[in-house]
């Protein structure tokens, strides 16, 4: 991170100068500073003293680096997913960039999932889950009528077929 040439006491001295009637361009131009990086500071420090202005840098600090290992753990995370489901010969297939509407496909199935499934059913262990789990998913692959076909069930496709 990029280190300010001026001390938080400076930067809390500058504004409190503003603050008492001193024009922000003559304040500018005897600090050395650009007017955007003085409104900056007002957004980000108007109000504080010394203490609360460490208090939130300390806060920024501890953010970062919560971030950079909430990252870490989340990339050891996927890489451990990916390493079981090739060991279970299950493919991975994320959404393309660019291709928005792949999701749409997706969240149409989720929102079918929960009103048809999960609102109808109180599981009582995860094995009564995935046993109803596998049924609906039967149904509704099976003998749910497909618009894609036509707006009849897979099995009446069939009959027709044969």
């Amino acid at each position: 991170m990029k280190k300010s040439r001026y001390s938080d006491s400076q930067i809390i001295g500058i504004l409190k100068q503003a603050e008492s009637g001193i024009p922000v361009p003559q304040l500018c131009r005897e600090h050395g500073m650009s007017s955007a990086t003085f409104y900056k500071w007002r957004s980000k420090y108007g109000g504080m003293d010394v203490s609360m202005m460490q208090r939130v840098k300390e806060l920024e600090e501890e953010n970062r680096r919560l971030k950079k290992m909430y990252a870490e753990e989340r990339l050891k995370a996927v890489i451990i997913q990916e390493a079981l489901a090739k060991k279970q010969g299950i493919r991975l297939q994320y959404i393309q960039s660019g291709k928005p509407q792949q999701n749409a496909y997706i969240e149409r199935f989720n929102r079918t999932v929960r009103h048809e499934w999960l609102d109808e059913n109180l599981f009582e262990s995860i094995e009564q889950a995935q046993q109803l789990a596998t049924e609906w998913l039967w149904r509704y692959n099976a003998e749910r009528p497909n618009m894609a076909i036509g707006g009849i069930t897979p099995y009446q496709k069939l009959a027709m077929a044969a």
